[in-house]
């Protein structure tokens, strides 16, 4: 995801092209532009599909970027000079904007050994207050998060056919949008990659998630408005202003 918050442009576990290992993006491939002029990158954790070596390449070596405990070595190894770890409950301020990292229940799992590290969420406070989760399942702390969320960008699947542990499925994210009662929820991690040659076998899985999740959450957050965005689509925070009907 791109933010445009507060004048700052920040990416989200940036990846920009056309695969990953035996995974195949589809749908559109972002622009070259989105790695242009960015403010910070948020990096969730450093499975390859959150931490993609090539696409941090294409970020400016002076970027800050934002981390879990851990991951500085092998972003610094992608020429990323300006790396900080941040465990949960610490937050540095970009601009106008203060990023607190939080907590995530997500293991190592798929991460090669040379990119063990801790997961984690971010917090963002600005004029909107913004929920990015990365990776993770339903933990115990959720629902303190902020009584005052905007925006909660939830991923509701993974690249596969299937999800282990430390992860959200529809259901289990409309829990969470009902844990956190952010104003506006927006379902992430779907639809963009999928292993070479499932894509025909199983074409639901790389479209149905979203609507999954907005069905679960009339169910279990009915005051939560959800906003699905496909794969390279925009929508404006303005629209937080509008309401929720």
């Amino acid at each position: 995801m791109l933010l445009e918050l507060d004048g700052l442009r920040i990416l989200t576990d940036p990846v920009l092209g056309s695969r990953v290992a035996h995974l195949r993006r589809h749908g559109p491939e972002p622009g070259a532009e989105v790695a242009d002029r960015l403010d910070a990158v948020l990096i969730s954790h450093l499975h390859n599909d959150h931490a993609d070596r090539r696409s941090l390449r294409r970020v400016s070596p002076e970027t800050p970027v934002l981390a879990p405990p851990g991951a500085g070595r092998f972003l610094e190894s992608c020429g990323l000079t300006a790396v900080s770890e941040l465990a949960p409950g610490k937050s540095v301020k970009i601009g106008k904007v203060e990023i607190a990292a939080v907590e995530a229940e997500h293991g190592h799992g798929r991460a090669p050994r040379s990119r063990r590290a801790e997961a984690v969420g971010f917090h963002l406070s600005g004029s909107r207050r913004v929920y990015f989760a990365g990776d993770t399942d339903l933990f115990d702390g959720m629902a303190a998060l902020d009584d005052r969320l905007d925006l909660a960008l939830l991923p509701v699947w993974g690249w596969g056919p299937n999800l282990g542990p430390g992860h959200l499925d529809p259901e289990r994210a409309a829990r969470a949008a009902a844990m956190l009662s952010p104003r506006i929820a927006v379902p992430i991690h779907w639809g963009t990659f999928f292993p070479v040659g499932l894509a025909s076998l199983l074409p639901r899985r790389l479209s149905a998630p979203p609507q999954e999740f907005a069905s679960w959450c009339e169910k279990l957050a009915p005051r939560v408005a959800v906003r699905i965005l496909l794969p390279g689509e925009a929508g404006p925070l303005s629209s937080l202003d509008e309401g929720t009907e």
